[in-house]
């Protein structure tokens, strides 16, 4: 099945637990005019930036809300204590469905602005050169490094398209972004040696260790895996083990209190191994599912970093054979190659068996995944798609590359549509 096929498949058939609620951001005129889409005798509340509104479901208590100051919060119709609105938001939001984007749809969104850079030059390229030759190969071959795509992965890529281009006689540029989007995904899986999938363990504490610079994201990113986690039904645990910067501790509770779930610490400054000693005993003694271990992002040398990240796997693993599960590196895509430097880093300090790549939504040169994953042969698990809570999302290859050329692909999907009509 070729990749237009396929993505077509992901647009058009979305399952209905590939739908993801977006936090609403909306005015008062868009919050009466939801009011009366809702079902009658049906208060929904509903979220926005500065307010949390309880929207009525009659157009009469709709007009009251429009009237109402942005700063009031507005309970029209219900008796839900305010302390409990947040958790009717969730709720609600998941029964009406509003604001549902499928999961393609946010990696189309979340690589917006590396799309309208690359994906723009692309297309000027393309109304240059009417015919594929080897001066349009070789600016190609320049846009995809300006993207971070990595060398390595360039030439490979610039030697399949030769290939294919020569092998179906393509004489025009012309729809040559879903060939491009084809041997990409290719690239990728074909040195996608292990699973994006989290070494979850059944019936048993699994320990997910959490590596990384300070600055790239990681407690942020600690506090929305937790959330995911814990909406598929897992009991989650939290463990402060960066004690040595200043904040990082008080943080990751703010995390743990926004998503529910319990933060095992110490004070500031204590020895980070001793917390994930009291953390794992702790998940023992509640059965928690998951253990979440944050770790300190940067210390006077990389001597000092490998010693205290090993010393943290040994204590880990000595609680729990086989532990950690899972270690995962945060990296921050707006650094382009110099994510690819801390990766190598922390791959030479502990076993890193994947990476969350945040901020994916902040930068222009969205291409650092496939040079990460080419030339560290380390999975990419998670990406960072937005601010939201839902926005950590799992990789996926056919949703990156379909996110990085979606104008022309949607627009050759368009057309293949009327072709068949």
């Amino acid at each position: 099945m070729s990749f237009l096929k396929r993505m077509k498949e992901k647009l058009m058939g979305a399952k209905p637990e590939e739908l993801e609620v977006q936090q609403l951001e909306t005015n008062d005129e868009e919050q009466a005019n939801l009011a009366l889409e809702v079902p009658q005798e049906e208060v929904v509340v509903q979220e926005t930036i500065s307010e949390v509104v309880a929207v009525p479901a009659t157009t009469e208590q709709a007009q009251q809300v429009e009237e109402t100051q942005p700063e009031e919060v507005v309970a029209v119709g219900s008796t839900t204590e305010l302390v409990e609105v947040e958790e009717i938001v969730e709720e609600k939001k998941s029964k009406w469905g509003f604001s549902a984007l499928s999961i393609t749809e946010k990696f189309k969104a979340g690589l917006e602005k590396t799309r309208d850079s690359f994906t723009s030059k692309v297309n000027d390229l393309v109304a240059r050169y009417r015919t594929v030759d080897e001066d349009f190969f070789e600016e190609l071959e320049d846009l995809l490094l300006q993207a971070d795509v990595g060398f390595e992965t360039v030439m490979e890529l610039m030697d399949k398209l030769r290939y294919e281009v020569q092998r179906q006689n393509i004489k025009d540029t012309s729809g040559i972004q879903s060939v491009i989007s084809e041997k990409l995904v290719e690239i990728y899986e074909s040195s996608d040696e292990e699973s994006i999938e989290l070494n979850i363990q059944d019936g048993e504490l699994t320990v997910i260790l959490f590596v990384g610079v300070n600055g790239v994201g990681k407690t942020t990113t600690i506090g929305k895996l937790a959330h995911r986690l814990k909406q598929e039904g897992k009991s989650v645990l939290l463990a402060a083990g960066d004690t040595f910067r200043a904040g990082a501790i008080d943080q990751l509770q703010v995390w743990g209190d926004r998503v529910g779930v319990d933060v095992i610490k110490q004070a500031e400054g204590s020895d980070p191994a001793a917390v994930m000693y009291d953390a794992i005993r702790a998940a023992k003694k509640r059965g928690a599912d998951i253990l979440i271990c944050d770790t300190a992002g940067r210390l006077q040398n990389k001597v000092n970093l490998m010693n205290e990240l090993e010393k943290v796997h040994r204590v880990i693993s000595r609680e729990i054979p086989n532990a950690p599960h899972e270690v995962l590196l945060a990296l921050d895509a707006t650094t382009g190659q110099n994510a690819l430097v801390q990766a190598q880093t922390f791959k030479e300090a502990t076993n890193v068996t994947g990476i969350v790549l945040t901020k994916l939504d902040g930068t222009a040169k969205g291409g650092i995944v496939l040079a990460i994953r080419n030339k560290l042969h380390i999975p990419v698990k998670f990406v960072g798609l937005g601010e939201k809570m839902d926005d950590l999302q799992p990789f996926d290859t056919e949703r990156y590359v379909y996110g990085l050329f979606a104008d022309a692909l949607d627009q050759q999907l368009a057309e293949e549509e009327t072709k068949e009509q």
